[in-house]
């Protein structure tokens, strides 16, 4: 049976003004179990993914100002699924799309500057750069110190740490990349926001954007065709 894919909607919220800022695109897979996510991305058709976030962003571009969609630097570097960045950044303007660098391992070793030079490509057509996952996998500092020049936003996971946000250097990561945030200027939002008490830590540190099941868990999202998705 051919694999079925579908992006979900997770909301960011700035708690300041209690309003949604943006939507993350989450892919995930229908399986036997229900949705869930790809056990490899890379492993994905590029035009199906292509395709898919095509027809996403379309039917989201008039609901909030920035959409955000996750590419390991492995599609980044592939020309079908650059095409389809490109052509939704198009069809979703005056909306902003948010290309979210992820700290995914690739199959193949890019050089900071040939992914600098694809996220400057898509600086020049009106797009915006978040660096995911920061801190994690190949996004750690001294990886990424290259390409917080050009980026306009940094995402902490709480949930890629096994450690609670109570424990002290949890608290001293996200000052780290606070202080980063403030230094060249960018956004920093802390995902994986589960509980009140982790929400309520993270405004005291003087983060405001916030993603995280304890606002709202990823929705389906059904394209115009889709009648009976479950």
């Amino acid at each position: 049976m051919e694999s079925l894919y579908r992006y979900f909607v997770q909301p960011q919220i700035d708690t300041n003004t209690n309003t949604i800022i943006g939507y993350e695109l989450l892919m995930k897979e229908l399986t036997e179990e229900g949705w869930r996510l790809p056990k490899s991305f890379s492993a994905i058709d590029p035009q199906i993914t292509a395709d898919l976030l095509i027809e996403t962003t379309k039917v989201l571009s008039d609901k909030v100002r920035r959409l955000s969609v996750n590419v390991s630097r492995e599609q980044l570097m592939t020309t079908t699924i650059s095409e389809a960045i490109i052509q939704s950044q198009k069809q979703i303007y005056p909306t902003k799309l948010v290309v979210e660098l992820t700290e995914d391992e690739s199959p193949t070793k890019y050089s900071n500057e040939e992914v600098k030079e694809k996220l400057n490509y898509f600086l020049d057509r009106g797009m915006q750069v978040s660096l995911d996952d920061v801190g994690t996998g190949i996004n750690h500092f001294h990886n990424i110190s290259d390409l917080l020049p050009i980026a306009s936003e940094l995402k902490f996971a709480l949930q890629n740490f096994s450690k609670k946000f109570i424990d002290k250097s949890m608290q001293q990561k996200i000052h780290f990349w606070h202080a980063m945030s403030k230094e060249y200027g960018l956004r920093l939002v802390v995902e994986g926001v589960e509980d009140k008490d982790d929400h309520k830590l993270i405004g005291k540190l003087g983060v405001n954007l916030k993603q995280g099941y304890y606002y709202s868990k990823p929705q389906l999202l059904k394209l115009p065709n889709d009648c009976c998705l479950y």
